[in-house]
């Protein structure tokens, strides 16, 4: 099974392709996606939406799963980045169909067995879990790695939207 992990975001997506065979899973790629601040906000959406789009014609993955929102109280980053995970969801659907959505509670769980882990620790698991030489960087694509992990960790009939 191939799973593309997204950590959404407007600035910097983070993504993470992995493969799962039997008790093994091996990184096939993970980076991120990054959109210049100076571009219109609908040309950066398009940006990542092509982006996200070559990836999964690239690596064919079987579901691609997606962090979940965590709103903060700037009102206006919030909607930026949710607009920008739309896009995201969006060239999933259209790409893959098999979408699946994790809260970053449910990832830090699947990871460390503590829904309030720190991001080092995340880190730390990714490295650990496929057995990479180097901690995977940026934070935003450990994050995406955590959350394709967790697909293949998880009940993943619970939390299907399938196209």
């Amino acid at each position: 099974m191939i799973v593309l992990g997204i950590d959404p975001g407007l600035a910097t997506v983070g993504f993470g392709v992995i493969k799962k065979q039997g008790n093994n899973m091996e990184a096939l790629d993970y980076g991120v996606i990054k959109t210049p601040a100076g571009e219109a906000m609908p040309v950066r959406l398009a940006m990542i939406y092509d982006a996200i789009s070559h990836l999964i014609i690239k690596y064919k993955p079987d579901a691609v799963a997606v962090e979940e929102l965590f709103f903060n109280n700037n009102a206006k980053s919030a909607i930026n980045v949710a607009q920008a995970r739309g896009v995201s969801v969006l060239a999933a659907v259209r790409e893959c169909g098999n979408i699946f959505e994790y809260t970053p509670l449910q990832i830090k769980q699947a990871l460390t067995g503590y829904g309030r882990a720190e991001k080092a620790q995340i880190q730390f698991m990714v490295k650990n879990i496929l057995k990479l030489k180097v901690t995977p960087s940026p934070v935003d694509a450990a994050d995406a790695l955590a959350a394709a992990i967790t697909h293949t960790q998880t009940n993943q009939v619970l939390s299907k939207t399938s196209m």
